[in-house]
């Protein structure tokens, strides 16, 4: 049991603030939150003073980004007495790595929230509106799958222009695009122990190292396809709190990236070798909290569709500072070192709302909807899954035109409800059914409703439904020393591994988010069998060869992955390794029938995946056990 300080942070999220329409206000996706003069001119000044803030003070941000990883030392006293491992206190592996993010993203926010309210107040002209804007101001989310680059705030622009109090437009420094450490701490090793500022994509290894955007726009641009496939499969198909929350191999039942995996992609394409490419480091760099506030949105989303899953009991495989390696984890086990009392800690349990109120923050995704109604709640946040995620190959299923009344509407006035349909015979015309609907009639004061009889349409034809075709990868995460990536090619491959991503046979890739320095992990070291999983999905890139996508048959199909499927090893600096020097790779191609959303629900549903084991046997990294 980890040992709580007398007097210690107490993780409340934001306190305070309204939306019209929302139970809490909302988080704001970046580019939106860019736009909004008031709030973003209040983040960037509360950022700043953040950042500003002594490294020893417990809410500053070098100290709240430590409790990620370096300096690996107690935060808010939690293990401080005990600790269990030298590492930070995140659940990386586990089944907790969801929910364990919720409230570290929620103090963070409570953090800048309560920087922006006491500088609102110094504000002369409008103070009221910026007072305001401050009581609503949260945490912004980066929604990489549908904006794969950020807005040039976070990634170009080394000042930008705000309000500040005084009501004039200045131009300050963007703390958005870096931290500069106020010291290098002696634990950080290599580059990280050289760069006064944390980096993305550096340009060399030294002190003068900077940003190569190009190479940073590049390789999100590249892989934008491959994180929209992958986002929709997690929320559509992972059904199982297992599969869905954390990067271990998972549970046979769909071919779905689960959260942690598609998490990791990010922090490799953001990073490069800098500091988000590297999970000790990561969370030092300002855009790792826009990427694990999209985490938490997906969380949000993929609960509000299956409101009857949460966190499963489950062997956590990596340790952290207060929670044992190979312990068992559930819904009760405290998320340390975030207090929710003075004397106890946050658990997946307290945080199970899609929209948890108690945190202080919710999504526009939910505005007007009553969150009680689980089965409206679904039908919506499925409908919004379509629209925003579902690939090109599949939207014709998903997003129906509207329908055609043949006929219109026929007015009565005495119906018996007894029975859903009638059958009308005395019009002449053919028989049809009809179906009741009970109408409120707001704007008439005499009636309190109608009822209408609304045609209804002959049933339209069961569409021939394309397989969904993926590779699924398994490879031991510690087995390079450094964050990699598995890439997945339908054809020729350039000779030039910095090529890779932007070839026009380049699909998608499995991403291993590892320590640089895992002789420094304890952990790590324990953990070097460790299997990491993911999955490519294929049908977009063959949609592009075959249109439609249904109709090559399956022997077709397996005729041309067998001819064109190749992969290869790239280490996160752009190096390739040879697929023979990893022992533990295993790509194996999955293909699973795809049926029609049942009546009252929006998503497809998938049917029992097919291995195809003999397609990749054979070659260097190919399948070679039995599922």
């Amino acid at each position: 049991m980890a040992v709580i300080p007398s007097t210690s942070v107490i993780t409340t999220g934001p306190v305070g603030g309204e939306m019209l329409g929302a139970v809490a206000p909302n988080r704001l996706e970046i580019n939106d939150f860019v736009k909004d003069e008031r709030m973003f001119s209040l983040y960037i000044q509360a950022l700043q003073v953040m950042m500003d803030t002594p490294e020893d003070d417990p809410i500053s941000f070098f100290q709240v980004a430590g409790i990620h990883g370096l300096p690996y030392t107690p935060w808010n006293g939690a293990g401080e007495e005990s600790p269990t491992e030298l590492a930070g206190y995140c659940t990386h592996g586990s089944v907790l790595f969801p929910t364990w993010h919720r409230p570290y993203v929620s103090l963070y926010e409570q953090i800048i929230h309560k920087h922006a309210i006491r500088i609102s107040r110094t504000y002369t002209y409008d103070g009221c509106c910026w007072r305001k804007a401050a009581l609503d101001l949260r945490q912004p989310y980066w929604d990489w799958a549908t904006n794969a680059l950020p807005p040039p705030e976070v990634i170009s622009m080394e000042r930008v222009t705000i309000t500040t109090p005084d009501g004039q437009r200045s131009s300050v420094q963007n703390p958005l695009m870096r931290y500069r450490f106020h010291h290098i701490d002696t634990s950080f090793a290599a580059s990280f122990a050289k760069w006064p500022a944390t980096v993305r994509y550096p340009t060399s290894t030294g002190s003068d190292a900077g940003d190569d955007l190009e190479e940073l726009k590049a390789t999100l641009q590249a892989n934008h396809a491959d994180f929209l496939s992958k986002t929709y499969s997690l929320l559509a198909h992972a059904n199982t709190w297992p599969a869905f929350s954390c990067n271990a191999p998972g549970d046979n039942a769909s071919a779905s990236n689960s959260l942690e995996a598609i998490h990791d992609a990010i922090h490799d394409c953001v990073g490069g070798t800098g500091h988000m490419g590297d999970p000790a480091y990561a969370a030092f760099d300002p855009i790792f909290m826009l990427h694990h506030c999209q985490v938490d949105r997906l969380l949000s989303l993929w609960s509000a569709l299956r409101p009857d899953v949460w966190v499963s009991k489950a062997p956590t495989r990596d340790g952290t500072f207060t929670i044992p390696p190979n312990s068992t984890v559930d819904e009760n086990t405290p998320l340390t070192p975030f207090l929710d009392t003075q004397s106890t800690f946050w658990t997946s349990r307290g945080v199970t709302e899609p929209c948890p109120t108690q945190l202080g923050y919710s999504y526009p995704e939910f505005n007007g909807l009553n969150l009680k109604d689980r089965v409206i709640v679904s039908r919506r946040i499925a409908e919004v899954v379509n629209e925003l995620y579902a690939p090109q190959s599949l939207r014709k299923y998903l997003l129906s035109a509207p329908a055609n009344r043949d006929g219109g509407v026929v007015w009565i006035q005495e119906l018996s409800l007894s029975t859903k349909q009638i059958q009308p015979g005395s019009s002449g015309r053919r028989q049809r059914a009809y179906t009741v609907l009970e109408v409120p009639a707001a704007d008439d004061e005499l009636m309190d409703s109608y009822l209408v009889l609304v045609p209804e349409l002959p049933p339209s034809p069961v569409p021939n439904l394309p397989w969904e075709w993926s590779v699924r990868i398994r490879v031991k995460k510690y087995e390079v020393g450094s964050s990699f990536a598995v890439l997945i090619f339908l054809g020729g491959v350039p000779e030039d591994p910095k090529d890779w991503y932007t070839a026009p046979t380049y699909v998608g890739a499995h991403h291993a988010f590892v320590n640089s320095a895992p002789q420094r992990c304890a952990n790590c070291r324990r953990q070097a069998s460790a299997v990491t999983e993911g999955f490519v999905h294929l049908n977009e890139s063959i949609a592009k060869i075959w249109a439609p996508l249904n109709s090559p048959d399956s022997e077709t199909m397996r005729q041309y992955l067998r001819s064109q499927l190749s992969w290869r090893v790239r280490k996160v600096d752009g190096t390739a390794l040879a697929p023979d020097s990893l022992a533990s790779l295993e790509v194996l191609v999955v293909a699973q029938p795809v049926s029609l959303p049942e009546p009252g629900t929006h998503l497809l549903i998938q049917g029992t995946p097919e291995y195809h084991r003999d397609l990749t046997e054979g070659h260097v990294g190919g399948s070679y056990r039995e599922v």
